[in-house]
């Protein structure tokens, strides 16, 4: 199989620009475009919640490579210039513009959008956080509001709220698990977790539904709970989750079921891959669907993409993996930590708040949780590597 004369990549972000550098350092000689939603160059996602929100880093920090190593890629950025429409058959896409674009294969990175609401559009003071923009605005909203609720208690919602507390505000933390997190870390860690937020004097509000939102005057000044009862905010963050950015691709003939779903070498169709958040792939190990969303699963499926586009026929079967930090803990997740799983600590002591422990389901390791031993996490990573990754997904 010859490789593609030209390789257009839709999506500027972590996994588009992953894919065009993957493409290049493998030896790709051809014509490479990248195009992207957003006027920013590529930049990264994981700081908007922490560094960028608090103030200690200023935007700009959070580009992932300067104009120079941009340059040295050879690859024509077109900007601000949303993708609307895919032909699969003859790998076009047209775009918000009406601009026209064909490849030989084509790359979708379109990332995931925010959860939103009822009646969350166009509500002054109600905020999600994707994108570096939404970030500005969250930061410009949190320097002046006293009070602020955040809805949505998974790894978002709880970054932002260490970020806001950090920043000054009174903040509530609102969600529908017994702490935050729970769904990832499973009680026992997650237990721990609250226990941080609340000394840092996070307000937490567990088991809670959100119904919506009160208003006055186009301008939000609380959030509904199912009970009725009404927690005044003058600011609100919702962090409830994200879906697939997948509209564009309503008509394209492709399978679209929570992302596009892919082979095992991440492929969707002839000469379509897909990367990043938005890609559902066959994982080969544990013999199922899967789709990521975080960092690190964009750059090392990047990279699986870059090589099937050039003719290899290499399955992508990573061990999943995140980080968060919150106040002064950085949590690092390997596997699937399941809340059904047995916990045991084997590094380190939950009471020093610096541990790793091990999840196992069925007699086998499915999931590895560190707090503040990132050496000694990485080593016991090994026992989800040493075939028992199958586990993970039962």
């Amino acid at each position: 199989m010859s490789a593609p004369s030209s390789v257009l990549v839709v999506g500027a972000s972590a996994a588009g620009l992953g894919s065009a550098e993957a493409l290049r350092r493998k030896g790709y000689q051809g014509t490479l475009t990248v195009l992207g939603a957003e006027p920013h160059l590529p930049y990264d996602r994981p700081p908007l919640s922490k560094q960028v929100l608090s103030g200690v880093w200023d935007p700009d920090r959070a580009r992932l490579r300067s104009d120079i190593q941009l340059s040295t890629l050879e690859t024509e950025f077109v900007l601000g210039d949303p993708a609307v429409a895919l032909h699969a058959s003859t790998r076009t896409v047209r775009t918000a513009s009406g601009r026209t674009l064909t490849a030989d294969a084509v790359v979708v990175a379109t990332g995931a959008r925010p959860r939103m609401l009822p009646g969350q559009g166009g509500l002054a003071g109600v905020h999600v956080l994707r994108t570096l923009d939404d970030a500005a605005a969250l930061r410009a909203e949190l320097l002046t509001a006293a009070r602020v609720v955040v809805v949505g208690d998974g790894v978002l919602g709880a970054e932002i709220a260490a970020t806001a507390r950090g920043i000054g505000a009174a903040v509530t933390l609102v969600g529908p698990g017994p702490a935050p997190m729970a769904g990832q870390l499973g009680h026992r860690v997650a237990r721990l977790l609250a226990e941080l937020h609340t000394e840092h004097g996070v307000h937490l509000r567990p088991h809670t539904a959100v119904s919506g939102l009160t208003e006055e005057q186009e301008r939000v000044n609380g959030v509904r709970l199912a009970t009725g009862e009404v927690l005044p905010a003058d600011a609100v963050v919702v962090a409830i989750g994200a879906v697939p950015a997948t509209e564009w691709l309503a008509d394209s003939g492709l399978v679209l079921d929570n992302g596009v779903v892919c082979d095992s070498a991440s492929r969707a169709a002839d000469g379509i891959y897909a990367v990043g958040d938005v890609a559902r792939w066959h994982h080969d190990t544990l013999g199922t669907l899967l789709r990521l969303e975080n960092r690190t699963n964009a750059t090392e499926q990047a990279g699986v993409v870059a090589a099937n586009i050039l003719g290899a026929r290499q399955p992508y079967t990573p061990v999943p993996y995140f980080w968060t930090d919150q106040f002064d803990a950085r949590i690092q997740v390997y596997g699937v930590p399941s809340p059904e799983a047995e916990v045991s600590v084997v590094e380190g002591a939950e009471e020093d708040r610096r541990f790793v422990a091990l999840y196992r389901h069925g007699g086998r390791v499915t999931g590895v949780v560190g707090w503040n031993m990132p050496k000694q996490t990485r080593l016991h990573r090994q026992a989800l590597v040493d075939g028992t990754a199958v586990a993970l997904a039962r």
